[in-house]
């Protein structure tokens, strides 16, 4: 359950401001002449605290939580449990190839997405940064992804050819081989074919007389979630009707009965709207 104010100053009083200073922000911060603020050093008490009330066995967590799961650890031993194994791993790049892969970055891959948006988005990562994705993502040794680096360096292997492979492993790590030669099917039509997939989602909406703004048939056609997004899209270059790029925000479209537009939103989503 929660804790009370005693609770909370009992736990408090297990950890000291000179193990807290061990951490090298802080440290660094301090000889500085930089405030830290209380609740920074708080929180490292409440996430260890996680630990406590779990009667952990492990933690997991990104290199960046190291020092957090080691107070964990620690809180663990003062109160009288069995301390927790710490296990840390290397933070994943994200497409961007410089910030740790983030959803609010919005420069990650969701282990949700659709196989041809996971596909679409692993072929997007840069040369350099597949080998980061090779060695974190997969089941290859280290030894394995130093071969294909060599072979890629001596020209055996060409880095597209050896970027389609992770895609195809990836993808089908968490779909299946089958959806992961659909979605690489998919890729090669649209990106390098640049052709209209043969199988594109049909979405029906309620006739109008008069046109409709572009933003809101994107948002009932659920390509946007928002009209914000969608706006933003279109100033982004991120819309084609019918193959053409709308970029004006307060475009219309005909949306009278038996009208039907070919929309595309990004480099791989596609909607059939029709209107009836």
């Amino acid at each position: 359950g929660a804790l009370t104010s005693e609770e909370w100053i009992r736990l408090t009083a297990r950890v000291t401001l000179a193990q807290m200073l061990e951490r090298d922000d802080f440290a660094k911060r301090l000889a500085g002449g930089e405030a830290i603020s209380l609740h920074e050093l708080l929180y490292p008490v409440a996430q260890a605290y996680d630990s406590v009330a779990l009667k952990a066995d492990v933690e997991l967590g990104g290199t960046d939580q190291l020092f957090n799961l080691l107070v964990g650890r620690d809180l663990m031993g003062k109160l009288g449990l069995p301390p927790q194994i710490v296990m840390t791993l290397p933070l994943l790049e994200g497409l961007d190839g410089v910030e740790k892969m983030s959803k609010s970055l919005g420069n990650y891959i969701a282990v949700e997405d659709a196989p041809e948006e996971m596909f679409g988005k692993l072929m997007s990562v840069s040369d350099a940064l597949m080998w980061r994705y090779w060695t974190l993502c997969t089941d290859l040794a280290p030894a394995q992804v130093e071969a294909l680096k060599r072979a890629v360096a001596s020209g055996q292997r060409h880095p597209m050819d050896v970027k389609f492979e992770l895609a195809r492993t990836i993808t089908a790590d968490f779909h299946d081989a089958t959806a992961a030669a659909a979605a690489e099917a998919h890729f090669r039509t649209v990106h390098q074919k640049h052709e209209v997939p043969d199988e594109v989602a049909e979405v029906v909406l309620p006739a109008s007389p008069e046109p409709l703004p572009v933003v809101k048939v994107l948002v009932l056609a659920a390509l946007a979630p928002s009209n914000a997004e969608a706006r933003r899209l279109l100033q982004q270059g991120g819309v084609k009707i019918a193959g053409e790029t709308v970029r004006d925000p307060f475009a219309t479209l005909d949306t009278r009965a038996g009208s039907e537009h070919l929309a595309q939103v990004g480099k791989r989503r596609f909607a059939r709207i029709r209107f009836d």
